[in-house]
């Protein structure tokens, strides 16, 4: 069978397949009578908002084999002045209907196992963490990262780390930045490094884990608060000063990861106050055989233990978190310039052959 090009003849006019004629029945004079067989119905192409040709017959073709893991095509993001609530409200587009591929019906088990293992490790978490802090940083901090690393067992996720440290060889504070898809970001940053978390006011209300967060420091904000902002840059700038790794997500908000979102620059701005560098870290979540996933987003109206839920019921994945060189302030660097650059690193990374698995 040979394919033809559509009646436009160009490369966006529908497919249809080049049939041969066949006979259907023999006239007075002994000849076959020729006719083609019926034409296969023609489905109109349609464009999308990019003004693509889209056609459902490529569609097809390009339906992903497995459609659990594969990253769902987004409508491009409305610029910040047209999104709800203005351009400083934090804003996603993505939602669950969207962004998530179909809850697995399966691993009801393995669901179980290690909503245990993680109720374990919280349970020891709660009791070890407030000892370690009345000892120090020297203590609380490889407390920390070892049980980020078992939260991460726990629920069936690998981490893999690309490149060095995320602290600066020569002790300062730095602003490790990241994009944020997924709850797996924080005790990924956490198993790698002593980060302070710069988090959302809310998250101090949640149960247990609001708690934890508090006593190992994390430093809450006020999102939609802008004669707050001021306060909490000063309180970041002295941070950095004081030799923490501070951990932010300029999204301000998580995305499903096949888009993403534009940066806040007021973290930026605690970093030009306190003279310290960035540290821009790629955080990757795939399946074990290296494809991308959306399945442990945590987006839209979901609560978190359906997003913690979905991650327990999967076969497994892999978190690779890859460290960038630090972005250094210059002496007339702006915090909007800043953001761009350090945006840039998080989703350019250079590429680190060497990788090690935590």
């Amino acid at each position: 069978m040979t394919i033809a090009a559509g009646p436009e003849g160009d490369a966006g006019a529908p497919l249809r397949p080049r049939r041969r004629f066949r006979p259907r029945g023999r006239a007075s004079g002994g000849a076959a009578v020729l006719s083609p067989a019926p034409p296969a119905p023609v489905v109109p192409a349609t464009a999308d908002p990019r003004g693509a040709v889209r056609h459902p017959a490529r569609a097809a073709l390009r339906t992903p084999v497995h459609p659990l893991v594969d990253h769902p095509t987004h409508p491009p993001a409305p610029p910040a002045s047209r999104r709800p609530g203005g351009s400083w409200a934090a804003w996603s587009p993505c939602t669950p209907r969207e962004c998530l591929p179909p809850r697995a019906t399966t691993g009801t088990l393995r669901l179980a196992r290690r909503t245990a293992a993680l109720l374990s490790v919280l349970a020891v978490a709660v009791t070890v963490v407030p000892v370690a802090a009345l000892f120090g940083a020297r203590v609380l901090d490889p407390v920390l990262r070892a049980l980020h690393r078992a939260v991460l067992r726990a629920a069936g996720v690998r981490l893999v780390v690309r490149g060095g440290p995320l602290a600066p060889a020569d002790g300062r504070g730095a602003l490790v930045v990241a994009d944020h898809t997924s709850w797996i970001d924080i005790p990924a940053l956490g198993a790698i490094g002593p980060v302070t978390m710069l988090a959302k006011r809310e998250v101090r209300d949640w149960p247990l884990i609001g708690a934890l967060a508090a006593r190992i420091g994390t430093l809450f904000v006020h999102r939609e608060g802008l004669s707050r902002l001021p306060g909490t840059v000063a309180t970041c700038a002295d941070a950095l000063r004081d030799g923490t790794l501070v951990g932010v997500f300029p999204e301000a908000t998580t995305w499903c990861g096949a888009i993403s979102g534009d940066y806040r620059r007021a973290p930026f701005q605690a970093a030009i106050d306190a003279g310290a560098p960035v540290r821009p870290v790629a955080v990757a979540i795939t399946t074990p055989d290296g494809r991308p996933t959306t399945a442990a987003a945590f987006v839209g109206e979901q609560t978190l233990g359906d997003t913690v839920g979905r991650v327990l019921r999967l076969p497994g994945l892999v978190c690779e978190v890859t460290v960038g060189e630090l972005v250094e302030p210059g002496p007339h660097t702006d915090r909007r310039a800043l953001a761009a650059r350090a945006r840039d690193r998080v989703r350019h990374p250079p590429p680190v052959t060497t990788a090690t698995a935590v």
